[in-house]
């Protein structure tokens, strides 16, 4: 245990509280907006930027750091929806401000005296980012971000060439959680956290090689961080709920001060420093994210009654633009193409490069602007606006007439909360209120009664409930006696999926919670109609980590389930099968990255063969797998802006299905369907509502492969 987590738990013993030295009175600066992340750009004048979060305007914004509390906002840069934005120095002679929006995945570049954009910098990234930090090497002087996502950080080189910014991708590393909070000492060291996790570090380096994550201190509670420099020390500034703690390079605490000022805070993170003096704080400026009673936005304070409670002198002569090497060695070298470090008499190559002079572009297909591994498709419709957050779909195959099969999709917020029917071009035919349902499935032929009917079923969040409901012969829902089940007191549902027993004919339906407790239960039906379940078996999933998505795969009697954070399992579907699973991907093993969301199954119409899809939140991408053991990996796709058709790509993807029948002209080998989360308008700016994108299922696995399924 570290020093910092054995004092933590030294002063939770002995105080309810531990001592404060002194408050920090915090004032609302700039407000109206949802922010996450703050920064501040040095200059002659100051300035703040804070990322905008909201689905409407997005992008980040920039205010002038005033000599009083009003801070007037300079420029509001709609890129998108947003979490990031932070200065470099010195590119070429001249400032930029880097973002990436949450919408599209792309860094962007900005003039940080004009706020022009430098459209020839922009770089695609896929993944859902969620912190930035900067560092500026002592060795060579070149400016590096680290880009925190799902389990993942990106290295990023952002420098001047032939008068042109470039943002070049270093490496990709694997860290052991979402970073949401960051902060760089002068030496290189980067500390980051996560609420409700411990405090990890690396040593940020020239090299294409992943650095060693360390555990600093388990249990700390951080919301955000920051460093305060002095001309030969650094400090540590770490906030949680109410209050700011200093440590010193050790971790030895130095000094705690309580914030106090607005009623009702919830601090969001972003903690970030000015150390230079301004009108009111001649110690410098502390600025973060926050909610209260009355405003949303960012908050500032004095610096003073942190330092003095510290014993940390003001150093207000701080400059993060002056060239921390005297004598700069440049490890990128025009023998290595300026794609890549000189080490001796080799080159080491920086990712999307290769060959003896990194002088190869590794994307063999031209990449069209987007990452060279993946397979880019376009969607061919999207649903209309429907609900507020929507989570998963289900593809329902009219027995006769495939053209008129439909769209089943739920929405999980209290807005909105249901289901909705689609045509097989996104027009919304129905919606039918329930109980916040999250993933949905088809049941086909099931006896009610003594009828064959096919059904919907969704673990339903609203009431904890197993959600039934009949569809119709025009593929339009209605209620059903029993079509409402319950689950075990004090049980959370959280993600389902359905399973029809090859051996007994026996339908059941699985349900899990955010505990990975998954619950097996068998559904039947009285004479008279009326739905009936039982529970059979129950076992933890995975790891015991978060888990949701699930599909069967009903001739071989497999579950396949996806744990967010781990990776793709399968077990035995039959009640009196092993509990014992198997792991068949794992995040972080070069192809798949969490967080792992939906998971469909597309069989082979007269054989074993088929092929397993699986969501990767973290990247916005699909990855494919075949069906039959060992599950080998086949390819990853993406889904990229239709601007014929006026369809925007897919982000933060969520839950899936695909079928690999003809259905129409449009989808004549088969449809794959799946959740967008940030659906961008137009007109510009994003929908309040997510949609569903429609790709056809052999523009994804191609005709060779598609052929294999047989139908």
């Amino acid at each position: 245990m570290g020093r910092l987590a054995c004092w933590l738990v030294f002063a939770s013993l002995v105080f309810p509280s531990f001592a404060q030295d002194g408050n920090v009175t915090l004032v609302p600066a700039a407000v109206g907006f949802e922010a996450d992340n703050t920064a501040f750009y040095y200059s002659s004048s100051p300035r703040l930027l804070a990322n905008d979060g909201s689905a409407a305007d997005g992008g980040f914004r920039v205010f002038a750091a005033n000599k009083n509390s009003s801070w007037p906002e300079l420029a509001h840069l709609k890129t998108g929806r947003s979490k990031v934005a932070v200065p470099v120095y010195d590119v070429g002679g001249r400032d930029v401000l880097i973002t990436i929006a949450a919408t599209e995945s792309i860094v962007r570049a900005f003039d940080a005296e004009t706020f022009v954009e430098i459209k020839h910098a922009r770089k695609y990234l896929l993944g859902d980012w969620s912190m930035l930090c900067g560092w500026r090497s002592g060795l060579s002087g070149n400016s590096y971000l680290f880009l925190f996502g799902k389990k993942m950080v990106v290295q990023l080189l952002v420098r001047s060439h032939n008068k042109r910014v470039r943002i070049l991708e270093v490496q990709t590393f694997s860290i052991p959680i979402e970073g949401e909070t960051c902060t760089v000492f002068q030496d290189g060291t980067v500390f980051f956290s996560a609420e409700d996790q411990a405090l990890y570090s690396f040593a940020a380096s020239e090299s294409t090689q992943a650095p060693e994550i360390k555990t600093v201190a388990e249990d700390v509670p951080v919301l955000g961080l920051a460093a305060y420099h002095t001309g030969t020390k650094d400090f540590l500034f770490v906030v949680d709920s109410d209050a700011l703690h200093v440590y010193d390079r050790r971790l030895d605490l130095k000094g705690s001060v309580q914030l106090i000022g607005i009623s009702d805070l919830s601090v969001e993170g972003g903690l970030s420093i000015l150390q230079s003096a301004s009108g009111p704080n001649p110690s410098g400026t502390l600025a973060l994210a926050f909610e209260g009673e009355d405003d949303t936005g960012v908050a500032i304070g004095s610096l003073q009654a942190v330092l003095a409670a510290s014993n940390i002198r003001p150093y207000t002569i701080f400059n993060p633009s002056k060239t921390t090497c005297r004598k700069c060695t440049q490890p990128i070298s025009d023998l290595c193409s300026d794609n890549g470090y000189r080490q001796r008499n080799s080159c080491d190559c920086l990712a999307g490069f290769s060959g003896r002079h990194c002088s190869k572009v590794t994307c063999q297909n031209g990449c069209s602007g987007h990452d060279c591994s993946f397979v880019t498709v376009k969607a061919k419709y999207e649903t209309e606006a429907n609900g507020g957050d929507g989570d998963d779909p289900a593809i329902w195959i009219h027995s006769t007439r495939p053209d008129q099969s439909r769209i089943v999709t739920t929405t999980k917020s209290e807005e909105g909360a249901g289901f909705a029917i689609f045509d097989l071009q996104g027009k919304l035919l129905q919606q039918m209120p329930s109980e916040e349902p999250n993933n949905v499935d088809v049941i086909y032929n099931f006896t009610v009664g003594a009828e064959a009917t096919d059904l919907t079923f969704a673990a339903c969040r609203g009431d904890n409930t197993l959600c039934l409901l009949k569809i119709n012969s025009t593929g339009l829902l209605e209620s059903v006696e029993g079509g409402v089940q319950p689950t075990p007191e004090d049980y959370e549902v959280y993600g389902s999926c359905t399973y029809r027993s090859p051996k007994s004919g026996r339908q059941y339906l699985f349900v899990n919670n955010k505990e990975a407790e998954y619950l097996q239960y068998e559904l039947t039906s009285t004479a008279n109609g009326t739905l009936k379940t039982a529970l059979v078996r129950n076992f933890t999933g995975g790891s015991g980590g978060q888990v949701e998505g699930c599909v069967s795969d009903e001739e071989q009697g497999y579950l396949f389930l996806g744990e967010e954070p781990e990776g793709l399992w399968r077990y035995d579907a039959e009640p009196d099968g092993s509990s014992t699973g198997l792991q068949i991907a794992k995040v972080g093993d070069g192809n798949l990255y969490a967080d792992v969301e939906g998971v469909t199954l597309v069989p082979a119409k007269n054989s074993s063969s088929g092929y397993l899809f699986v969501s990767s939140q973290g990247r916005s991408t699909y990855l494919v797998y075949e069906r039959a053991p060992p599950h080998a990996y086949v390819m990853q796709f993406t889904i990229v802006d239709n601007k014929e058709a006026d369809i925007d790509h897919v982000s933060n993807t969520d839950g899936i299905a695909a079928v690999g029948n003809s259905l129409n002209n449009d989808f004549p080998k088969g449809l794959f369907v799946t959740h967008d989360d940030a659906n961008e308008l137009v007109e510009g700016g994003t929908a309040e509502q997510a949609s569903f994108k429609l790709v056809s299922l052999e523009e994804i696995l191609g005709k060779d492969r598609i052929a294999r399924l047989g139908y």
